[in-house]
């Protein structure tokens, strides 16, 4: 049988290539395996149907990537076969698309050991904002080898086309018309049913995620996120009446301080506090990058990476039992900004008509608060300027521009080289926005301006580097050495706010984005939705440690709380303080959204598929449970409204 298929003709190098391309995928699965050999299930069946699994999606993958060439050798009439022509392209594109390949399965693997997933809609962002992701990579791995390397092993496989005579059989062999049209017929029909009939979902069989994903085709995955990086709610999730759904949400949301001033479709409400004062303080908020809640010492780790964090939650207002939405910092900011749960696909940030919402910056400018958004990088990248600056605040970065669009009213200020220190692929480190945050503080001060001041930070992210000498871990040596020197950078900026005389006057308020890790064996990993939050500097008898369960868009609303703040509201979160505080967090990925309360979590799918959990927190286990229709109701109201809410612009 495989003599048949290797035997000579026009189609030999082409048969050579996907041979070479099915092996090569499953020998990447393989590593993949042994990758993660203490948590995939390696039950002999479970391994089978993984392999089997995925040579079934890299067919697909390879029948597309051959489409090309197939056609090629269709229409090539049989005269001009091994003409100087034909061996130009075929050898060139050949070469190209090996490179590809080979650079590819690179990629996938430094890809996996950054997410420990198959390429996602996050592969397709990197593809979008090339400027910081080359430049990435450019610091974080040995380019020059990598790419030799990558040139090498594409030699190789050319070579040993070569010496297997693939090259000189499809210069030398001519091809019926029948042949041709057999072919091109039977690529076309499998090409069309991969396109209407199988879904990259097919591949999550296992209920051990890491099987699941070893099971998919990378390339397969990158494009089925390219096509479904927005979803419509009600075509993908469970949903239910929308009456039914809000009637639910307005109930979660009702108080005795909250009065809704709409009815129908609708969770506007006025909010107002018992006391008659209120306290008009200066905000600055510090959304720190990947700072994980296993990275600090209150909650178990023993390598002395926060001291400083672990400090401030003796004398603070410390959420010790407070969980992110998301996986990325677009949804920590879409989280923290809107108070919204996370909707599917991308988050609001990145998406269209996501100006002149109804954010925490609307509250702060109707007490007519200066609103600036720092960010140390290009704010072009993950479409953050847009939304800040669509929303009301100013913004500074480090943009190669300074022109925002037309429809944003606001001003871009430009962070000058004097005022920078250090610098890589993803901006200046967070001594430097930290200061450059002071400064403009000071001015605001001395204009007699409240302030609400939004800082991103970014030295927590590959490549990890930072300033030397500032810690006692070098630089771009690991996670740990930038979560200290993130630590550290906080810390120098406490000591220098202290000595403004604005000081007194100013809450700090910091929290993570996410968490550096959300990858686990089972489909949402719990423990890596766990992020510290603190509020700093409001007063010494209002420090305490909050127990309570509850999520990144509760943070806001508690806070305007503790101003006494009367104010209208379009936020899903609420006030934790409040001793009625439901407990419950709300979280997900692109795909999967999550209701947590307590123990127990419910899961929700594309394909409008449920799963019901109870969660052991001392294994980060979950176990099935039986779906209850009330807990399954409640989850698909937070999202379905969240969801209808701002496609039908309804947040404005």
């Amino acid at each position: 049988m495989l003599k048949r298929i290797l035997a000579p003709g026009r189609f030999s190098l082409l048969i050579h290539f996907i041979i070479w391309f099915l092996t090569l995928s499953q020998m990447l699965r393989i590593v993949f395996f042994i990758w993660q050999c203490d948590q995939v299930s390696w039950n002999i069946v479970n391994v089978l149907r993984t392999l089997l699994t995925g040579l079934f999606f890299d067919i697909g993958t390879v029948t597309f990537v051959s489409l090309t060439a197939i056609i090629y050798y269709t229409i090539m009439p049989n005269r001009w076969i091994g003409s100087w022509a034909d061996k130009v392209l075929v050898w060139f594109f050949t070469a190209l698309t090996i490179f590809i390949l080979v650079f590819t399965f690179f990629a996938e693997i430094t890809f996996w050991d950054e997410f420990k997933t198959r390429f996602n809609f996050i592969a397709v962002d990197y593809l979008i904002y090339t400027h910081e992701v080359v430049a990435n990579i450019k610091e974080s791995y040995p380019l020059p080898l990598l790419i030799g390397g990558v040139l090498l092993i594409t030699a190789s496989v050319l070579f040993l086309f070569f010496r297997r005579k693939a090259f000189a059989d499809t210069f030398s062999h001519t091809i019926s018309p029948k042949v041709r049209l057999s072919v091109l017929g039977t690529v076309l029909i499998v090409s069309l049913f991969y396109t209407f009939f199988i879904s990259n979902y097919q591949a999550e069989w296992s209920g051990n995620r890491y099987n699941s994903e070893i099971s998919k085709s990378g390339i397969y995955s990158f494009f089925a996120a390219f096509r479904n990086n927005q979803m419509k709610y009600d075509e993908f999730y469970t949903s239910i009446n929308n009456e039914k759904a809000f009637a639910i949400v307005r109930n979660k949301l009702k108080s005795p301080d909250s009065k809704f001033t709409k009815n129908g479709y609708s969770i506007h409400r006025k909010i107002t506090d018992s006391l008659p004062s209120e306290t008009k303080k200066n905000v600055v908020f510090i959304l720190v990058e990947s700072l994980s809640g296993s990275f600090l010492k209150e909650f178990g780790n023993q390598q002395n990476i926060t001291p400083f964090l672990d400090s401030l939650a003796q004398k603070s207002i410390f959420f010790e039992n407070l969980y992110a939405t998301g996986t990325r910092t677009v949804r920590g900011m879409e989280a923290v900004t809107l108070c919204i749960p996370p909707t599917p696909g991308q988050s609001i940030v990145k998406r269209p008509d996501n100006h002149n919402l109804f954010t925490i910056n609307s509250v702060f400018k109707s007490r007519r608060y200066d609103c600036n958004f720092f960010y140390g990088g290009d704010g072009y990248f993950d479409n953050m300027n847009s939304y800040f600056g669509g929303n009301g605040f100013n913004i500074y970065d480090r943009g190669r521009g300074s022109v925002l669009s037309d429809d944003i009213k606001t001003t871009r200020n430009n962070i000058d080289d004097s005022e920078v220190t250090f610098e890589n692929a993803w901006g200046i480190c967070d001594e430097d926005i930290f200061n450059k945050m002071l400064k403009v503080a000071d001015k605001q001060f001395q204009n007699n301006q409240p302030f609400f001041n939004f800082v991103m930070t970014t030295s927590n992210h590959r490549p990890f580097t930072y300033p030397s000498g500032k810690i006692d871990i070098p630089s771009g040596n690991s996670r740990e050495g930038a979560v200290k020197y993130t630590d550290f950078a906080l810390r120098e900026m406490f000591k220098k706010a202290s000595k403004k005389a604005w000081f007194k006057n100013t809450v700090f308020v910091i929290i993570a984005d996410h968490c550096a890790s959300s990858a686990g064996k089972d489909e949402i990993d719990v423990a890596n939705y766990h992020i510290p939050a603190f509020i700093v500097n409001f007063g010494e008898a209002d420090n305490q440690k909050i127990e309570k369960q509850c999520s990144q868009i509760d943070l806001f609303p508690t806070l305007f709380s503790l101003f006494h703040w009367n104010y209208d509201s379009d936020f899903f979160g609420k006030n934790v303080l409040d001793p009625a505080f439901e407990q419950r967090s709300l979280m997900g990925t692109y795909r999967k959204l999550v209701l947590m309360k307590k123990e127990k979590v419910l899961i929700l799918s594309d394909q409008k598929k449920q799963a019901f959990y109870t969660w052991n927190q001392k294994d980060n286990s979950l176990k099935p449970l039986p779906i209850e229709k009330r807990f399954l109701d409640e989850t698909i109201s937070w999202y379905q409204t969240a969801d209808y809410l701002f496609t039908n612009k309804l947040l404005r």
